[in-house]
Order: C-alpha cells, then structure tokens, then sequence
C-alpha cells in the first residue's frame, strides 16, 4: 500500500508538472528514460558514429558493469533498446529517441557479418567477440533481435530517411539465405515427451527465439509488402500455433510453449506475433490462437502469481511436473502486455488493454514480493524478484528496457493506462 501510495503521488504531480509545461498529445508520466541514457555511449567504431548500451548496473551506485569475458555491449540490448527508442519516437515525436535508435541499429549492422549473421558482444577494446558461447556468429536469439531492430527501424525511417531504410533493407536481405535453410526444415515435427516439435522454428521448436525474428520480420513486411517476407511469416506462424497447448475450457487454456515441452515468461512473444502476422496476412485463425492465450492462459496465470517456468507432462492430460516460481523479470512482463495491447487495436476490445494495465501493475507492487520493480523518478528497471522476500536491485540494461518498453505502450493507450492508475489509487 505504501509503495503504491508513494507513486500515485509521484504520478499526481508529474501528470500536473506536465500540464503546465504543454505535454505531447501522450502524456508519459511514468516513462522516464533518465537510466537508460546513462547506459547509452556513442563511441565509433571503424571511424562510423555508433552507440552501444552498457549491459549491467548494480546497486547502489549504478555505475556501468561489464559482462565477464564477454564484453561491454551486445546487439540483445542495443536491438531492444532500439526497438524502444523507435517506438518512443513515434508516440512522443522524441528526435533524439530516434537519433539514438539509429546509432543503435547501426552498431547493430556493425556486428552483422557479410553472410548476414550476427555476432553479439564487444569488448571493451571495441573488437567484436566472435568466439564466445553468447556471441559467436549464428541464426539464434541475437540475430532474432537484430533482425527485429532492423525491421522496425525499415518500418519507420521509410518515410523519414528512404535513403537509410534502403541500407536497413539490404541489411534483413542478407538474413534471407539463412531462413531459407531453416525453412527447408518445414513441415517436420519431432515428438519430445509426448509433445510435437516444429523443426523449422529457431534452435529446432524455440517459438520463444522465433516470435521475436517474427516481430522483426512482420514490421518489415508491414512496410514493404515484400512477398517473400510474408511467405516466411506464414510458414513461421503454423510453427508457433503448433506449440499452443490446450483451449478456453482445458488446462493450461491457449498457452504457447517456449521450447519443446517447457514455457517460460520471458521472451514470450508468441501472442504478440501471432496477433500482428494474423492482420498483416488476413489470417484470423493466428488471431484467434493469440486471443485464446491472453483470455485465458495470462488471467491464470496472474492468478499462480506470474511464475517464471513450466515443464508439462503429457499422459491421458497435460499436467505441470515441474514449476519454478522464480525468478520473475520484466522480460517476462512485457511480452503479454505488447500482445494484450496489440489485440486491443485489432479487435477493439477493451478487455485486451484493461488486462495490459492490470499486467502492468506487476511493476508497482502486484507480485509475490508485494516490490516496486520499476522506479518512475528514475527510469530504473529492477533486475527480477527472487523470492517472496527478496528482490535483486541491480538496474541492468534488459530489466530496464523492457519496463519501460511496457510501461511505455501502456501509458500510450487510454484504456490500458486508467486501468494501471485505478491500481496506484489504491
């Protein structure tokens, strides 16, 4: 109660502050982007003007912190920081946002090699780790991200600067060759405890992995009408459907699988996907798929307290065999909200954005450990819950992010927003 009370005054007088000072048409009383341009640093590489974004931040200082033996930076957090960057352009008109997403994007292609995959990490000697088991050169988790900055940043410097989205362009087409090798996979299924696999998803069935290339993929053929594009976001989308589990009435209701028989929060985009490939495709099945799991799979699962993992077991029933409570992280927040508030602007249901504000609420203290895990003065993001009575303080680049990135939308849509304020009233 005492934390929720400390940010709805918080919230009261930035919402006045920002009507005396003419607030954009959005009003972001809550987004503030003050810790994550600390972590911002342009630099050059090559003699090119870039940026990268500082991987971690600890308590109580939250001075930069490097990754051990891995480096200062990665396309993970600069694609994603980007993606939010982009986004904060768009609905608050912020020019420097989109500068910074540009310089992002760019040390993003600096680390794409000449076959179009990515390497993730810079050291701090500014030479790319390029044999690093979270770095080396590959069609897994930094690619997906940075195709999804490199998508989104084509979506929307087509009109603004047709010049540079031409080079983004270029860019997503030298990744083409790699998805078709992937897709050669399709249709094959592989059984994995009892549970269908689709081979042709990244790290053979990771939907998780996938569903984030597929936002980058979509926002680009949103743009360009690229047919070869939407042919992939088809084939794709029957691989994520494939990993939906259950319906309205029968346990565990619409849920997507992450990665062969186990769910996890964080990095589930599978919704959000699925949703915005339906209505660039006409598809309302993959619609319908996305709207089965946020009706039914997200309510229950804020009713269990937004545990961070499932393994499922199949015999006569699906049934859990292992939960892991913890940790929770905003990575595993964001992903519904986005897909919550993507089916409220498809379908019109304000059910969708009044689930994303209750969604959000988690940042504010709606959680196991009854914790602020975001901080509206600073912009911090909390690195995770870890128990019932503990909570990790650190601010790294990810949490941070991917609060703001959530708290971001939901402050854009009026339903959503009145729905997370009605809770910091309480």
């Amino acid at each position: 109660m005492k934390v929720r009370l400390a940010i709805f005054v918080c919230f009261s007088f930035l919402i006045f502050f920002a009507c005396e000072n003419s607030p954009p048409e959005v009003a972001l009383d809550l987004v503030h982007f003050a810790h994550l341009n600390h972590l911002y640093e342009e630099i050059a590489l090559d003699g090119k003007d870039m940026a990268i974004i500082h991987i971690y931040s600890e308590y109580p200082d939250y001075k930069w912190v490097d990754a051990q033996d891995e480096g200062i930076a990665c396309v993970d957090d600069a694609a994603r920081a980007a993606v939010l960057y982009l986004r904060h352009y768009e609905i608050a008109n912020d020019t420097t946002s989109l500068r910074r997403a540009r310089r992002l994007i760019d040390f993003c292609r600096h680390l794409q090699a000449e076959d179009g995959l990515f390497y993730n990490f810079l050291f701090a000697d500014h030479h790319i780790n390029r044999d690093g088991k979270t770095s080396f050169k590959s069609l897994g988790w930094w690619s997906a991200r940075g195709i999804w900055a490199l998508g989104e940043g084509y979506r929307v410097f087509r009109q603004r600067d047709p010049r540079y989205a031409e080079i983004l362009k270029s860019h997503l087409e030298k990744t083409f060759a790699h998805i078709d090798t992937l897709l050669r996979h399709y249709p094959e299924v592989d059984t994995v405890a009892e549970f269908p696999s689709p081979k042709w998803l990244l790290y053979n069935s990771a939907a998780d992995a996938t569903s984030e290339l597929l936002l980058g993929l979509a926002a680009y053929a949103q743009a360009s009408g690229d047919e070869r594009v939407k042919h992939y976001l088809k084939i794709f989308a029957e691989g994520l459907s494939a990993m939906q589990l259950g319906d309205a009435k029968t346990f565990p209701y619409g849920l997507f699988r992450s990665w062969r028989n186990i769910w996890h929060g964080w990095a589930n985009s599978q919704a959000h996907a699925l949703a915005i490939i339906g209505e660039l495709l006409d598809e309302e099945k993959l619609v319908s798929a996305a709207k089965l799991e946020a009706s039914h799979f997200y309510p229950d699962w804020i009713t269990k307290g937004f545990p961070r993992e499932f393994e499922f077991a199949r015999d006569d029933s699906i049934w859990i065999r292992r939960t892991e409570q913890y940790s929770q992280i905003a990575y595993a927040i964001r992903p519904p909200i986005l897909a919550a508030l993507a089916l409220h602007r498809i379908t019109h249901e304000d059910r969708f954005a009044e689930l994303a504000g209750e969604l959000a609420t988690w940042f504010f203290g709606n959680n196991s450990a009854r914790a602020q895990m975001y901080d509206p003065r600073t912009g911090r993001g909390f690195d995770g819950i870890l128990s019932a009575n503990e909570i990790n303080n650190n601010a790294g680049a990810e949490s941070t992010i991917e609060a703001l990135y959530a708290l971001l939308e939901v402050e854009a849509n009026a339903i959503a927003r009145r729905t997370l304020l009605r809770y910091l009233e309480q």
